[in-house]
């Protein structure tokens, strides 16, 4: 990656599960007005966005700030409950933190002619709004996995960990959920909708799976061969290693596919509410998508998987989409009960396969 505009001005290890990495885009045509953006997204997904928005807006000046999704969440809670300014857009992929946010009064509401054209399961009370569609995938690596081997469900993941230990004992990896919001999301809406997730998490343990805070960890791991398989992962981050020459395949699993669309939102106290407003239009808007799907995000809301993922049907459309609602039957995953009880059942899944 080339810093030729945006330029890294600070890198904040507090422990390595918490970097906060900030750049700097400054405005190409002399800046008027200044955007701050928090975020939990990778800066090769975003910069596409952010340079061809200045190419809109030469005038504005871009600080952008990528953190873990549950830090990203605890700051701009902490900025809304004390009534301080923290961004002037926040963007997460774990929607339930945004639901939250959204369902607490600490976003402002946005219309625009670009709103109403947002899918209705990625627009909450024209507050929080979901700008991109980003399918949980299976990734493996293709010089090392088989044919054979391919897991194109759950189920068929589940009996290749329990006929083949001796392959794949330590070699599948997953999120950490105990420090990712997304994985999390992922894992807590995964038990709701499989009936084999039980057997998962218990194939999980007892193959030592390996848990990583982003996908960014277990993509890098699958890339050179120390892991085989990764499951749950973003298929726009894997599609991009994969896009980039990473010996990396992608399984649109075949039972059902879980589908997040990223959300933004203006927080109350934004500084800058106007220049927020014309970037999420921007997000949402056809030019905004258009280099999304080309450059970012890579799939889309009306058109099929790109080339080489292995979808559902000989097509290459996926049948078995299950969106992730941007609504506030999200709040259920931020239960205190049910958060604790559902960590000390993936901890527990976790010990056991460690005695083993």
């Amino acid at each position: 990656m080339k810093w030729a505009v945006a330029t890294l001005i600070g890198l904040c290890l507090c422990n390595p599960a918490t970097a906060r990495e900030e750049f700097l885009f400054p405005a190409p045509g002399g800046e008027v007005e200044r955007l701050t953006i928090e975020a939990s997204a990778d800066l090769a997904a975003m910069e596409p966005l952010i340079r061809d928005f200045q190419q809109v807006e030469p005038n504005i000046t871009i600080h952008y700030a990528d953190s873990l999704t549950n830090e990203v969440f605890a700051a701009a809670m902490e900025a809304c409950t004390s009534n301080t300014s923290f961004a002037d857009i926040v963007i997460s992929s774990s929607v339930d933190h945004i639901a939250r946010l959204t369902n607490d009064g600490c976003a402002q509401r946005h219309d625009s002619a670009l709103t109403p054209r947002v899918p209705a399961w990625a627009n909450w009370r024209d507050e929080a709004f979901g700008f991109s569609f980003e399918p949980a995938v299976i990734v493996y690596n293709t010089e090392l996995v088989p044919p054979d081997d391919i897991p194109l469900t759950r189920n068929a993941l589940v009996e290749l960990l329990r006929t083949k230990p001796e392959i794949y004992d330590g070699k599948i990896g997953t999120y950490d959920i105990t420090r990712s919001g997304i994985g999390y999301l992922f894992a807590f809406f995964d038990a709701q909708q499989s009936s084999v997730f039980g057997r998962l998490l218990e194939g999980f343990g007892r193959a030592q799976a390996v848990l990583e805070p982003t996908t960014g960890g277990i993509l890098d791991r699958v890339e050179s061969g120390e892991l085989l398989i990764g499951y749950n992962m973003l298929g726009s981050y894997a599609y991009g290693r994969l896009r980039a020459g990473a010996p990396i395949g992608i399984v649109l699993p075949h039972d059902f596919t879980i589908v997040l669309s990223r959300a933004a939102l203006i927080p109350t106290h934004a500084e800058n509410r106007a220049v927020a407003g014309r970037f999420l239009d921007y997000l949402l808007g056809e030019r905004g998508q258009a280099v999304a799907a080309s450059s970012s995000f890579f799939f889309g809301f009306d058109r099929p998987p790109p080339q080489g993922v292995i979808a559902a049907d000989e097509a290459g459309g996926a049948t078995f989409y299950r969106p992730i609602v941007l609504s506030p039957a999200l709040l259920i995953t931020l239960d205190q009960s049910k958060r604790t009880r559902f960590l000390a059942e993936w901890n527990d899944a976790m010990a056991r396969g460690e005695e083993n």
